[in-house]
């Protein structure tokens, strides 16, 4: 078991991800939260399509972004997507993004997530069953 999971995946800044000044523009950022959402998934053994085949959406609910320094085209990103365990039915993830190239931390982020019953489309109080033998496997809260 492991108190802190996290992964990490590299993205390279491409033109259409800059805005007029050659800036990457602040909505990306959003993107590579997802990006490591979604590596986090695959490398823990809980990806997106695992969670649906379970019956349930997990939409964000919550979005926190601060920014601390610009990336421009062609600058190669590390989103390090950390989980943070929590008693409640949601999952709640922490992101940095780092520079790459000189280790700077261009951003961070928090978002949170809960679970909607596929068919119901109801908030599940209690986690689904999945996800919490999958917590009881990896996770010591």
């Amino acid at each position: 078991m492991d108190a802190q999971l996290s992964a990490e995946i590299d993205i390279e800044i491409r033109f259409s991800e800059t805005d007029a000044m050659g800036v990457v523009w602040h909505g990306n950022y959003v993107k590579f939260f997802e990006d490591g959402r979604e590596a986090f998934g695959k490398q823990h053994g809980i990806p997106y399509l695992t969670v649906a085949a379970q019956g349930y959406f997990v939409p964000v609910v919550k979005l926190e972004v601060d920014y601390k320094s610009s990336v421009f085209y062609g600058a190669r990103l590390r989103v390090v997507t950390r989980y943070i365990p929590s008693k409640a039915a949601k999952v709640v993830f922490e992101y940095t993004i780092l520079n790459a190239g000189n280790g700077e931390i261009v951003a961070t982020g928090k978002t949170v997530q809960v679970f909607i019953d596929q068919e119901k489309r109801e908030l599940q109080l209690i986690a689904p069953e999945f996800y919490r033998r999958w917590k009881e496997e990896r996770i010591r809260e």
